[in-house]
């Protein structure tokens, strides 16, 4: 294991707040977008639903595209951090187009948003979201430091998270309601984005790869910056670690997404209390930060991030019982001190995600000769792109198959017995697919094993 150290503390945190640039567009989007669309420009969910989904067609070539562009790339800011530095802009401009749709035919609105949601998604999102993640393997060899960096961003994402749950609703009324109230929220959140990505992208630099290691690869193999697309795509899914942590990664938003997406719906016709919302979020996020404050420490006692995240999420699974119990008595406040505590446990996951794949990317290192770190790394930002893709279109679906109407006070016993299964039953299920997936994703054992038998060899 590499102990050198390579981040200063404020490097660390300078990295970690770029999930809050990311968070001031993927949050808005992904908790607001349907509700903005559905409630106030009157939209209907089922199209919508699709559009989004359609829209992540493009994504799934987009993300490995981006991906090798970046491990082809070389300049003076290095591989990642012009992607990264240069995308924001799109990302904020695509943001507040998506939530600026102006008066005009139904058809021609439904064309606006699929055009800007997908330049915001599939293009831009993605460039600057690969770039973001793979930073994490480039600025330092030391895997503590990967794990903290991974715990500090996601701090940054729950605590954005949770100020948006209180702000966004309210900042809407503040800026006159209604479509301007709405326009108005997303320049603020395109123009915080804009500033915090620059710092972040900025604050740090790219090393090159532990020299321990290299000298124990094979310098005949394909180097990364010669790899075509399609050899790379060939590198990708003989992967059996990246092929895992791709489907964890699009169950997991699409968990996220629902979970996201309903939220604002449960607690306004199913609780009868839309303000309630800023407490659910705060009770869903702020756990997790907890969660990051330890792992690093879990992570290092037991010598492995699959132990310390499998037997989280499987405690996290058995609490959810207890969960979905309160929910059917709309006990408000066990409901939210299970939500708690099951999100201590479920936690460590968000904070190792990136350690993760940069686990897989060595892998790919070691047993092929090849760095492709850019490519590697494209597997979270598809993840999350078909995941939360899936898990947003879902909401629009399942609202218009239980009988949701937009603009109604009241809602069907059919609308709301769906919401409620979004909200509280669906993301148990997958909470369960989650813990089976971690059950095989052991590349730290594998990559601990083939340094073993190569130090032997050298």
């Amino acid at each position: 294991m590499n102990d050198k150290k390579y981040l200063k503390w404020y490097q660390k945190l300078a990295y970690g707040s770029g999930d809050l640039a990311s968070n001031c567009s993927y949050g808005l989007v992904s908790s607001f977008l349907l509700l903005y669309l559905s409630d106030v420009m009157g939209l209907k969910t089922n199209i919508i639903g699709t559009l989004m989904l359609v829209s992540k067609v493009f994504d799934g070539v987009t993300d490995v595209f981006f991906g090798n562009m970046i491990d082809k790339t070389k300049s003076r800011l290095g591989k990642a951090r012009p992607w990264m530095l240069y995308a924001q802009i799109g990302v904020s401009l695509c943001l507040v187009l998506l939530f600026s749709i102006p008066n005009m035919g139904q058809t021609a609105q439904y064309a606006y948003f699929f055009a800007f949601y997908t330049c915001l998604n599939a293009i831009f999102y993605t460039a600057n979201g690969v770039a973001y993640s793979t930073l994490s393997a480039l600025i330092t060899n030391n895997p503590q430091e990967r794990v903290q960096l991974g715990s500090i961003r996601f701090m940054f994402a729950v605590v954005t998270n949770i100020v948006m749950g209180f702000a966004v609703t309210g900042g809407v009324e503040a800026f006159g309601g209604g479509a301007a109230g709405w326009r108005a929220v997303a320049i603020i959140c395109a123009l915080i984005g804009l500033v915090v990505n620059t710092i972040s992208c900025l604050a740090v630099k790219e090393v090159e790869p532990d020299e321990s290691v290299r000298k124990m690869i094979d310098e005949s193999k394909p180097q990364d910056d010669k790899l075509g697309f399609w050899e790379s795509m060939k590198f990708l899914f003989t992967n059996k670690y990246y092929v895992l942590i791709l489907v964890l990664y699009i169950v997991y938003y699409i968990m996220s997404n629902i979970t996201t997406g309903s939220g604002v719906y449960f607690t306004k016709y199913v609780l009868g209390d839309a303000s309630l919302l800023g407490m659910f979020q705060m009770m869903k996020m702020f756990p997790v930060i907890i969660a990051l404050i330890f792992t690093p420490m879990l992570v290092k006692k037991t010598g492995s991030m699959q132990k310390v995240n499998f037997w989280g999420y499987a405690i996290n699974c058995v609490l959810s019982v207890f969960f979905i119990y309160f929910a059917y008595q709309k006990n408000v406040k066990l409901m939210l001190l299970f939500m708690f505590i099951k999100g201590i446990f479920a936690g460590t996951l968000s904070g190792t995600l990136n350690a993760l794949i940069a686990e897989i990317s060595g892998y790919t290192y070691r047993t092929r000769g090849v760095r492709m770190d850019g490519t590697m790394f494209s597997c979270s930002s598809l993840g999350i792109k078909i995941g939360g893709g899936i898990g947003t279109a879902a909401v629009g679906w399942l609202l218009d198959l239980g009988g949701y109407v937009g603009k109604a006070v009241e809602q069907t016993s059919g609308a709301l017995n769906m919401i409620f299964a979004m909200y509280i039953v669906i993301p148990v299920i997958l909470s369960v697919v989650i813990t089976v997936i971690l059950g095989f994703l052991n590349v730290e054992k594998a990559n601990r094993k083939w340094d073993e038998e190569h130090a032997k060899e050298v």
